[in-house]
């Protein structure tokens, strides 16, 4: 089914207390900037989206292609390219969110190793010059409605499966208070297949980061854990909570014959 083409609502700003929000034509918040710490993962949701850290192999971390479907307020894309120093792509199809990142966000000019662009998302993970070019994918697409998922379907995902390069992850950010929920996990799950999902428990706000990963198995607790005491020892990254607010998904039980 061919898709309608999206509304796009001007990006805007406003400020409280320090913190520098995006917003897309409504009071719903896209994204935030703490003004002093402009790389500071300042949102408890878009902390968790870099949970894929835990299912990195360490050894690969330094080689690690990170992409993002969704700009927002460019604070994946900046931790990924100017903390971590690593490979990234943003997508992101609305040009002023691209404006206002690179002039009230911090989002840096593109070089070496930053590039973003202005494309449909959609689009991007279904060419197939994107197969297996990404490790860690961050998947954040909400239009200025705030209410779903603008891409959610399972060819969506499935393609999101094909941009991963083996050992890669993936997150997304779903309400998790949503009755869309259920939906969108049992899609993700048809595209990674069982045991290959998990999640982190919702925050205050209701926003539950999905994780899906492919050419591997979990990790242990034991293994989990080790890796949190890194990532939240050399970054500060709130690691630990992610280990203790994961579970994976049980498989859905076949009906008798």
């Amino acid at each position: 089914m061919k898709r309608s083409k999206p509304q796009l609502a001007e990006a805007t700003i406003s400020e409280e207390r320090g913190i520098r929000y995006l917003h897309l034509g409504t009071p719903w918040i896209q994204g935030a900037m703490r003004i002093s710490k402009p790389t500071k993962l300042e949102l408890d949701y878009i902390q968790r989206m870099m949970a894929w850290l835990l299912l990195r192999e360490p050894h690969a971390l330094p080689e690690t292609r990170c992409l993002q479907l969704g700009l927002g307020a460019a604070a994946i894309t900046k931790f990924c390219h100017s903390v971590l120093k690593l490979p990234t792509t943003a997508v992101e199809i609305n040009p002023t969110v691209i404006g206002v990142g690179r002039l009230w966000f911090h989002l840096p000019d593109d070089d070496e190793i930053l590039t973003v662009l202005k494309a449909d998302a959609a689009k991007f993970v279904a060419d197939d010059r994107n197969i297996a070019t990404a490790d860690a994918l961050c998947v954040d697409l909400y239009d200025h409605e705030a209410a779903s998922p603008v891409l959610d379907d399972e060819d969506f995902y499935r393609a999101c499966w094909r941009v991963l390069d083996d050992g890669g992850v993936m997150t997304v950010n779903l309400f998790g208070r949503d009755a869309s929920f259920e939906r969108s996990t049992s899609r993700i799950r048809a595209a990674f297949g069982e045991g290959r999902v998990a999640m982190l428990k919702p925050t205050t706000e209701g926003n539950t980061i999905v994780l899906a990963w492919k050419g591997f198995d979990l990790p242990d607790r034991e293994v989990l854990a080790q890796r949190a005491e890194t990532l939240q020892t050399k970054w500060a990254l709130p690691a630990r909570k992610w280990v203790k607010l994961l579970s994976t998904f049980t498989p859905q039980a076949q009906p008798k014959s």
